[in-house]
Order: C-alpha cells, then sequence, then structure tokens
C-alpha cells in the first residue's frame, strides 16, 4: 500500500481485519515524516470546526475535545492514536519512485528499496500535487505569486491588495481571511460560484460522490467532490457576501507586471496573485503501467482499475476525500484479499 492518509488507513484496518498481518502479509508506505497524510500540512488557522466534514476512520471515533484547535495539530494526532491502536505500522519516510509490471507480480521502487507484491493499493491523495494554471503574461508579474499549499495565514499579506484566483471552499476561507488584513482583495474564478444552503449531511455526501464516481468510471479525469457539492452558507459566508468580499469577477485574460487585466480593458492592480486552484491526483509514479486512457484519466470500477485489477486506487476520484475514503479503503481490502485467494499465474 501507498500512502497512509485517511483512505490508505481505512484500507490497512480492512486488510488487518481480514487477518493479513502487517509485514508478512502486507507493507504500508508513505511518503511523510510522521502521520496526518496532507492535514500535516493545512495552514495554521484551518480549524477542526471550519475544515470540510473529517469522517471517523473505522473502528476509533474522531471525537477531538476542542474543536477550535488548528486541524493540521488534530488530525495528525488522531491518525497516529489509529495507527497505535490498531497496530498498523507505516514505513515512512518512503517516497515511491515507480510501479512497474514484472507479470504476475508488480514491482514497486522506492528511495528505501523495492518490493515485489501481488496486488497494490494506491493511497497517495492530491496533496503534493497542486494545480497552477499558465495564463500570459505570468512570468512578468513583479509581486508574488502562491499556491493553497505554500499558504501558512493571513498576516503576510497585511496591507497587501491580493489576487485570489479559485471557486472552492478554500479560496473563499482564504479570501475572508485574507479580507481582514490586506489593503485590497478581488476575488476571480472560471465559472460562477454555486452556493449551497442547508446542511451538508450523509445524503448530500453520498449524492456528491456519485457524481464523480460516473466520471472515473468512464475513464475521465475525476472532479473533487468538493467541486460538485457547491460551496456552503455558514454564517461567516454570509457576512462576508454582504460586506462584498465575495463580490466575485470572471477570471482575467492575461497578468501584467503590477496585476491582471480583462479583455475589456479593465485592470486591478495587485501585489500577489494567491492561486486557490485546487489539486490533482499523484499517480507520476504509476506512470510506467499505462494505466491512462484516451479520455486521460484512469477508467476505474469501484477501486479498482479497470485495466489491471491488481491495482486499485483509493483517494481517487470520489474517495479523494474523507466522505468517501472509508468506503473505499473497505471495498479495496476486500477485493485484494478475493485476489490473493486465486492462484498466482504468469
Amino acid at each position: 500500500m501507498i500512502g497512509a492518509g485517511q483512505a490508505g488507513l481505512s484500507a490497512a484496518y480492512g486488510l488487518r481485519r481480514a487477518g493479513l498481518e502487517p509485514g508478512a502479509g502486507f507493507v504500508v508506505l508513505d511518503g511523510e515524516d510522521g502521520p496526518g497524510g496532507a492535514w500535516r500540512h493545512r495552514w495554521p488557522t484551518l480549524r477542526v470546526d471550519t475544515a470540510h466534514r473529517i469522517n471517523d476512520l473505522p473502528g476509533l471515533p474522531f471525537a477531538p475535545a476542542d474543536p477550535s484547535r488548528p486541524a493540521a495539530e488534530v488530525v495528525p494526532a488522531y491518525f497516529a492514536e489509529y495507527e497505535r491502536e490498531f497496530d498498523l505500522p507505516v514505513r515512512r519516510p518512503v517516497h515511491v519512485t515507480a510501479v512497474r509490471d514484472r507479470a504476475p507480480e508488480l514491482l514497486v521502487e522506492t528511495d528505501a528499496g523495492a518490493w515485489t507484491t501481488r496486488a497494490l493499493i494506491n493511497a497517495t491523495g492530491t496533496w503534493t500535487r497542486p494545480f497552477r494554471p499558465r495564463y500570459p503574461g505570468q512570468d512578468a508579474f513583479r509581486g508574488r505569486q502562491l499556491h493553497t499549499a505554500d499558504y501558512r495565514g493571513p498576516e503576510e499579506f497585511a496591507g497587501l491588495r491580493v489576487v485570489v484566483v479559485g471557486g472552492g471552499t478554500s479560496a473563499v476561507q482564504l479570501l475572508m481571511e485574507i479580507a481582514t488584513v490586506a489593503a485590497a482583495t478581488t476575488w476571480v474564478t472560471r465559472r460562477p460560484p454555486e452556493f449551497r444552503d442547508g446542511p451538508f449531511d450523509e445524503d448530500t455526501g453520498r449524492a456528491a460522490v456519485a457524481r464523480v464516481e460516473e466520471r472515473v468510471r468512464a475513464g475521465l479525469p475525476p472532479q473533487s467532490v468538493v467541486g460538485v457539492t457547491g460551496l456552503m452558507l455558514t454564517p461567516q459566508v454570509r457576512a462576508a457576501q454582504e460586506s462584498g468580499v465575495l463580490h466575485r469577477l470572471p477570471m482575467f485574460e492575461r497578468i501584467t507586471p503590477d496585476g491582471v487585466s480583462w479583455a475589456d480593458g479593465t485592470t486591478v492592480t495587485a501585489d500577489v496573485i494567491l492561486w486557490a486552484t485546487g489539486w490533482r491526483a499523484a499517480l507520476g509514479h504509476l506512470t510506467p503501467l499505462g494505466l491512462r486512457g484516451p479520455g486521460g484519466g484512469i477508467a476505474v470500477d469501484g477501486t479498482r482499475v479497470r485495466s489491471d485489477p491488481r491495482i486499485h486506487l483509493v483517494g481517487y476520484g470520489p474517495s479523494a476525500s474523507t466522505i468517501g475514503a472509508n468506503r473505499a479503503g473497505r471495498a479495496a481490502a476486500r477485493e485484494v484479499m478475493s485476489l490473493l485467494q486465486e492462484p498466482l499465474s504468469a
């Protein structure tokens, strides 16, 4: 197994419950220095109670005593407790460089040696692949450009003019924080944002997962679960709308040395451009297997790669959030155990 975030730990739990022993039966490789997956890198101002819903891992409720604490502290501590509670040893930091076909097995190459395996559960998520769009004039911009992955809090934007690009939850959260200290903020998105009123319950989550699942089953690049749920209309968001902070402009045409400009001649001066433009699946190490189809994605049935049933993707597409990660982890573990019952053949 590659990756020890929510989906990876869920799958490891499933393998362990099915009777497979860590070490002799399966190994979990993780590129981080400690437990927590991508949560280790979330910005300090993201609290548990302001993050998207964080689901329990199977068998151990997530019940932080103080939800106002930073998610980057609370969630990794929970993952560490989970690894201890269910005796799930994780080898880290181990960076996987390539997975190759050595039929009937797979060869997993890493900076800590190589492993051969009959099955692979890939749970590498997206955090290591932030998406930064390219626009004309970008290299000539005299200010600072950064991605959500680089954001460490609003203080560094005090007194600056900031353009925030992106229509997701992270863009809204960061924009509301930065607006409290910046000289001016401008919000730019490719499509008009869709705000959602009402609770984000389990039915809502399942419906969102189903929509993303349709794409990956068809072999198309996955759309994020957050992208299909819309933006939650919390009291804070409503207040930001009323104050004008969440006044959205369409995407600019080009970047100038001093800001951004639109085709109609409108310009906005900026000291900083913050690209809150999401992430892509971190699957480069699987390239030697040639799994991508003509649609640009990897066709997946459930978690199983259609073109290679030895490989399961969790934390990909519908399971790229805490909404679907546990279900995907359980499903992958069941299918891997079934595969291991089959005779090994070339």
